[in-house]
């Protein structure tokens, strides 16, 4: 009887051992599977809020004053059918800071020939006159090379539009000034533009955080030198503006 119990007791002993570890590693596995499933969570969470790929895409932006903004408004409303048909969308409306007869006006544009094309129509100039614009509209055709399109509490817009002897010397000495600086200016970098039909005219527009500052900047000899460092050619068109919708 001694003797089948030294014979059984290793066995048993051993049978208990390979149970126990094999538990412990089955609980370690479930604890691995969590471990797994929280990673998984968080990763998809993290490309959930990743910002989306931006895509670039083309800008017809016509700037113009008007006799009587919500006459004007209510005309260019009614024309969107029409802008649709030559592959036209409405993207942005803003109005004049200084002056709130002057209207600037961006489209989404589908194909740049047809945007030309309902530009030169009769269709258009009867409507804008209709709608009571005066004078010859400015009408710039480019290519958003980047835009911030996040949503933020500021509406006062500030477009400068310049010719630079070469676009990628230029944006060399713009992107190391840094986007930082500008906004300790009350520039908050919102969006850069090339005209289609002259790649050197740059369009860069800003989200102003404190007026007072953005516009003592604008006439400041430091930005003046900056520029011409970065070989911006005649004086900048500036042109101030509330987005409105």
């Amino acid at each position: 009887m001694t003797s089948i119990k030294k014979i059984f007791m290793p066995i048993l002993a051993y049978s208990f051992a390979i149970a126990f570890f094999s538990c412990n590693g089955n609980e370690e596995k479930k604890d691995e599977a969590k471990v797994d499933e929280t990673k998984t969570a968080d990763t998809v969470k993290i490309e959930q809020s990743a910002p989306p790929v931006f895509t670039p895409f083309k800008l017809v932006i016509v700037k113009h004053t008007v006799t009587d903004f919500d006459k004007w408004k209510a005309g260019y409303m009614a024309h969107d059918s029409m802008r649709n048909a030559y592959g036209l969308s409405h993207y942005r409306l803003g109005r004049g800071i200084d002056d709130q007869k002057m209207v600037l006006v961006a489209n989404k544009i589908a194909d740049v020939q047809k945007a030309k094309e309902f530009a030169a129509s009769a269709s258009l100039k009867d409507a804008m006159k209709k709608a009571g614009v005066v004078g010859k509209p400015d009408v710039f055709y480019v290519d958003v090379v980047w835009t911030d399109t996040s949503k933020i509490p500021q509406a006062d817009r500030m477009r400068i539009i310049h010719k630079v002897k070469d676009f990628d010397s230029w944006k060399k000495i713009f992107d190391a000034e840094g986007k930082e600086k500008r906004a300790q200016f009350g520039l908050i970098d919102r969006a850069l533009e090339r005209d289609i039909d002259d790649p050197n005219m740059v369009h860069i527009v800003f989200a102003i955080s404190d007026m007072a500052k953005a516009k003592a900047r604008a006439n400041s000899p430091e930005l003046k030198k900056l520029m011409t460092d970065a070989g911006v050619t005649g004086p900048p068109q500036i042109f101030y503006y509330k987005i409105v919708e």
